[in-house]
């Protein structure tokens, strides 16, 4: 298969949906040949939020450090390949393709066939492994105890906030998804969590005494370096990421971690925009990934930090399975205008369901039928526009903003 081949047979695997389960894709990874070999480090990320950025961190001071490594993300913003990075560089189209004709081959045969990020899991794992990565960086994609990624032996487990989300698959309290997380953890393997709350960190004491896994809580940000990424709360997930990299065996440098925080790279995440480089802006326009109410509390007071007392111009979407109204109770205190649109994915919610979720005492709303229109009617207010809800929709942004092509996904 050539490129475009192979992702749109990728891209159909995702009929198959989401199987939590660690049978299947601990099969596939040892059919293609795809387990990190002896001596390789491999990070392993869960949480509700933050665990992009603070991969993102770990990667960016692992390399500064001298380290390869390898970093696996999901999803996507724009292009798939960005999933599965090597040295900071996308997985090149080529190798994208001569892996995914191998894997197809290797599926037709595999019963229940892999889920489409078993396959991506897969591809990456070998892609580092062709590589030389000294150093791999996973992050989980949803939960953790059977969650892919738990397939991978990990050398050291990094816990990240943990909030509600995801509550069909992982359960609707705190404490089931908190256990749903310490399913990361490895015997005797050490584990770094962020500070959570009390009952989140009951749960994962009493998982690592089960373990016998060496746990340590972060208790103070990370001072006296400079983070390219904005917000308070990036300063936690650095002092994480260090705590992390330290564990694992990465002989840290204070100029390695100041280069690294420096130069870190996490887009749609407070990701702004001046209104020089947006046509018919007068206003910045800020994305943001913020995708559950946890998530939209940061980002409210990331806002409130970077232009205190000026209301947005929001542009909302969601996809399913979300808490659509906890997010919006958070966000629509910050707008003047709402300006609602479906996000390019088949798990988009209609526009009628997310204006039935807004608070009674929300600022004036409109339903548009594509972003683009609901952009165009934001810079039209004058006001700093805000677009937040969803990854896939900040991915579409994104796309539109950089005149770069969009690859819709599910997943």
């Amino acid at each position: 298969m050539n490129y475009s081949e192979a992702i749109e047979w990728l891209f159909s695997t995702q009929m198959f949906g989401i199987k939590l389960g660690l049978d299947g894709p601990r099969q596939l990874l040892k059919e293609f040949l795809a387990y990190p070999k002896h001596g390789v480090t491999v990070i392993h990320v869960a949480g509700t939020n933050g665990k992009g950025s603070t991969c993102a961190m770990m990667d960016s001071i692992a390399r500064a450090c001298g380290r390869r490594c390898g970093l696996f993300t999901s999803p996507h913003l724009i292009d798939y390949r960005e999933r599965i990075k090597v040295s900071g560089q996308d997985l090149p189209e080529a190798a994208c393709a001569a892996g995914l004709t191998e894997l197809r081959t290797l599926c037709e045969r595999l019963d229940p066939h892999p889920t489409f990020f078993e396959i991506t899991l897969a591809l990456a794992l070998r892609w580092f492994g062709q590589c030389e990565c000294e150093c791999i960086i996973l992050e989980t994609g949803m939960g953790g105890r059977l969650d892919a990624t738990t397939a991978v032996p990990a050398d050291v487990c990094v816990i990240t906030p943990i909030g509600l989300d995801h509550t069909q698959w992982l359960g609707d309290t705190l404490d089931q998804i908190a256990a749903e997380k310490a399913g990361i953890l490895v015997p005797g393997k050490p584990a770094i969590s962020a500070a959570q709350p009390a009952v989140v960190r009951q749960v994962l004491e009493a998982q690592a005494s089960q373990s016998r896994s060496p746990l340590e809580f972060i208790e103070d940000p990370l001072h006296g370096y400079f983070i390219a990424l904005p917000g308070a709360h990036q300063a936690w997930n650095a002092a994480l990421a260090v705590a992390a990299l330290h564990r694992a065996g990465v002989a840290l440098t204070f100029d390695g971690i100041q280069y690294g925080l420096a130069k870190v790279h996490w887009p749609g995440r407070f990701e702004v925009f001046p209104a020089a480089s947006v046509p018919g802006a007068s206003e910045p326009v800020v994305l943001d990934g913020a995708h559950n109410p946890h998530a939209a509390k940061v980002l409210a007071e990331t806002w409130q930090a970077a232009f205190p007392g000026r209301p947005a111009a929001l542009v909302f979407s969601a996809a399913t399975f979300k808490d659509i109204a906890g997010m919006l109770s958070v966000l629509a205190p910050l707008a003047a205008s709402i300006h609602l649109c479906p996000v390019d994915t088949p798990r988009a919610v209609p526009c009628a369901e997310l204006a039935a979720a807004l608070p009674p005492d929300a600022p004036p709303h409109r339903s548009f039928d594509t972003f683009p229109a609901a952009f165009a009617a934001a810079l039209a207010t004058g006001d700093p526009v805000l677009i937040a809800g969803s990854l896939f929709l900040v991915g579409e942004a994104r796309a539109y903003l950089t005149e770069r092509r969009f690859q819709a996904s599910a997943q």
